[in-house]
């Protein structure tokens, strides 16, 4: 999925067997500006399980802060070819409540 709005940075969330990633992506610059995952060293002291929705909180708490401390309020939020249902739902709302609106 392309999107093309040149101002919004891209929020992805990936999914594999093991792991959640969250990637905040600049699509101008093909670059990738910052990212949170279950296999980051500040998370995975926290968590237990490496795949549930508890764990999925964790990762959007602590993308959101980090787009916070880079000054960044709005993004696109994509999901990719999950559905917007369980873990993905725990990062987005996470996300919000740390104040990022998409």
């Amino acid at each position: 999925m392309k999107l093309n709005n040149t101002q919004k940075l891209r929020l992805y969330i990936f999914k594999s067997n093991k792991h959640i990633y969250a990637n905040l992506i600049d699509d101008n610059k093909q670059k990738v500006i910052t990212s949170s995952s279950t296999i980051s060293r500040n998370i995975k002291n926290k968590i237990k399980s490496a795949k549930n929705c508890a764990t999925a909180e964790i990762v959007g708490q602590n993308i959101g802060l980090k787009l916070k401390e880079l000054g960044i309020k709005e993004i696109i939020f994509d999901r990719g070819k999950n559905l917007y249902h369980g873990q993905v739902k725990a990062i987005a709302e996470a996300a919000r409540e740390e104040g990022i609106i998409f």
